[in-house]
């Protein structure tokens, strides 16, 4: 009998932590994005020691429960964090007196421990036998768009307040890492509210489901097949096995380059430009954020080619390279560092023992040579386009040294990325059209990027060399391409010219008194998520607004993805029907 009660008890002591944490965050967010009591704020104050102290309690309750059964690494962490909320909880019931524990934002930041904690923990099975890999994708995006959407709306979050058509517009394009901005983001928002920008579009670029998957791992140790089978298809991981490998090294590689990239821009940066050092950390932070995310976002009015900055070459250079490394793909950046290890341990002679040599082959993979070459092929002819059919123009007024930077940036940029060093409406219309080009291919599977993708344009390249040739099967490096990669490159692009179709045209219904140059732009940088502009966004209509939210969404999540999300997957396949060649030319 006592049994049974300590089992009731612990159940639902089980379930008052998530319920309290949640309402300790929104009690968080209140605290940052509204306007509120001295009162108010003493009652938020005892809603977080209480949070942290019922978590605490429920921490250790769950010790003594026989199915919670963790591993030695996850054990430790969960130890570890008890202790810092013990600390936390004792220091501001004043049984200890830590002087830098004093402010507020520590016990804030307990709150966030002890929610993340008890989320990581929820069993989502019956979310995931009602979806499909591809419409929890699909419903990951949708939901923090529409948080983001109301956080912007937060009366902290901006100077004069907000409409919800620009809310979701600005919420849509930073989750969605596309940059494209109805206001100015350095005057409009408010401190809070470019912080909520950041972390939208870090979420977008890495993927919420990125991030709760690791902090489930990280606070469990182990997961069920059916987690790591449905991870493993929106991580693209080749073994189910290694799904939270995989995961693990996502946020180790993406949060070490946006740390020393944010090191690069602050010692970059003028002074004088920006006196405060508060203030060059947050420029930095926000700025690598956005670099590596390839969302495009910035807190200057004109972008890079704001007055003190549109001749700060290393600052461009610096960007660059992190719009480059965030669109290359994670895939990419791993095969890469796969090789290099390999390198160190076989061929160098200080690490090597004749013994010990092992030969890999093919350690660098088919997908990583077609990426690599496609998009460097991309890059230098992109440059050299740019600063041939620019250099009387848009370039015309910088150093030789910046002329090359220029170029280099203004073909880097349009890979998904949305900065600009140069007023875009003085480009030269050949190009505008080349940038369009740009922007349609984008940058490479499983990055931060958008456009239907660089290995998607190599493959139907390839594939139309093959035909040309009168070859029956697509070939490169010696290894035939799989049809189901070709049908795909091609539905693909089909699909993704479709949608940029009917945007451009119920844009023209909405908005036909503007540019049709700049509408086609409008639309293909929505799509592809990269930002750029000539110029319309903000003067657009709501309808107009609303259909280039739509885009930005595809172009995110991916056409092909949608259809998967909705379409049922037929149930037999094993089957063939007689063939028959059909006229195409």
């Amino acid at each position: 009998m006592i049994s049974s009660k300590f089992k009731l008890i612990l159940k639902w002591i089980s379930k008052v932590p998530f319920l309290l944490s949640l309402i300790a965050i929104i009690g968080v967010i209140i605290d940052y994005g509204v306007y509120q009591s001295v009162n108010f704020e003493q009652k938020l104050f005892w809603l977080y020691t209480t949070t942290i102290g019922v978590g605490i309690v429920a921490n250790v309750f769950r010790f003594f429960q026989k199915k919670y059964n963790l591993k030695i690494q996850a054990l430790v962490f969960d130890i570890f964090f008890t202790l810092i909320l013990l600390i936390l909880l004792f220091h501001h019931l004043k049984l200890l007196n830590i002087p830098f524990l004093k402010d507020i934002v520590w016990l804030q930041l307990g709150t966030v421990i002890v929610f993340i904690r008890e989320i990581s923990l929820i069993d989502f099975n019956l979310i995931k036998e009602k979806l499909n890999p591809a419409q929890l994708f699909v419903l990951s995006f949708f939901t923090i768009i529409l948080i983001g959407a109301v956080l912007l709306m937060l009366p902290k979050s901006t100077h004069n307040g907000i409409t919800f058509v620009n809310a979701l517009f600005t919420s849509t394009s930073a989750v969605c890492v596309t940059g494209l901005v109805v206001v100015d983001t350095g005057t409009y928002f408010t401190h809070f509210g470019q912080i909520v920008l950041i972390f939208l579009m870090q979420l977008g670029g890495l993927g919420i489901m990125t991030f709760a998957s690791f902090f489930s791992y990280f606070f469990k140790g182990v997961s069920s097949y059916k987690n790591q089978l449905m991870l493993s298809d929106m991580t693209n991981s080749e073994k189910i096995a290694e799904v939270f490998s995989v995961i693990k090294k996502i946020i180790v590689v993406t949060f070490s380059i946006e740390a020393i990239g944010a090191i690069l821009i602050f010692r970059s940066l003028n002074t004088t430009l920006i006196p405060n050092i508060n203030d060059r950390i947050f420029f930095s932070i926000f700025h690598t954020v956005s670099g590596f995310c390839n969302a495009g976002f910035s807190t200057l009015t004109n972008n890079l080619y704001e007055v003190g900055y549109r001749f700060n070459y290393p600052l461009h250079i610096v960007i660059a390279f992190l719009i480059i490394l965030g669109g290359i793909g994670f895939p990419i950046i791993f095969n890469f560092f796969k090789y290099l290890r390999h390198i160190i341990k076989n061929r160098i002679k200080f690490f090597t023992n004749k013994q010990s040599v092992v030969h890999l082959p093919w350690v660098i993979n088919i997908n990583t040579k077609l990426v690599i070459i496609t998009t460097t092929l991309l890059i230098v002819f992109g440059t050299l386009f740019f600063y041939v059919l620019e250099y009387n123009h848009s370039l015309a007024n910088q150093s030789a040294f910046g002329k090359i930077v220029g170029a280099f940036f203004g073909a880097v940029t349009p890979r998904t990325a949305g900065f600009n060093t140069l007023n875009m409406t003085s480009l030269q219309a050949p190009t505008i059209l080349l940038i369009i080009f740009l922007m349609w291919v984008g940058a490479s599977p499983a990055s931060t990027g958008g456009g239907i993708k660089t290995s998607t344009f190599a493959i139907a390249t390839l594939n139309i060399f093959s035909i040309a040739k009168r070859k029956n099967k697509t070939e490169i490096f010696h290894r035939e391409i799989a049809e189901i990669s070709i049908k795909r490159a091609f539905s693909v692009i089909s699909l993704s010219l479709i949608v940029i179709g009917f945007s451009v045209f119920f844009i023209t219904i909405f908005d036909g008194d503007k540019d049709m140059m700049s509408i086609i732009f409008e639309s293909f940088s929505a799509f592809s998520t990269v930002g750029l502009s000539l110029g319309i966004t903000s003067s657009l209509s709501n309808t107009s607004k609303i259909i280039l939210v739509i885009t930005m969404f595809i172009g995110r999540v991916g056409m092909l993805t949608l259809l998967i999300s909705f379409l049922k997957k037929m149930a037999h396949t094993k089957y063939r029907h007689p063939t028959e060649e059909i006229l195409i030319n």
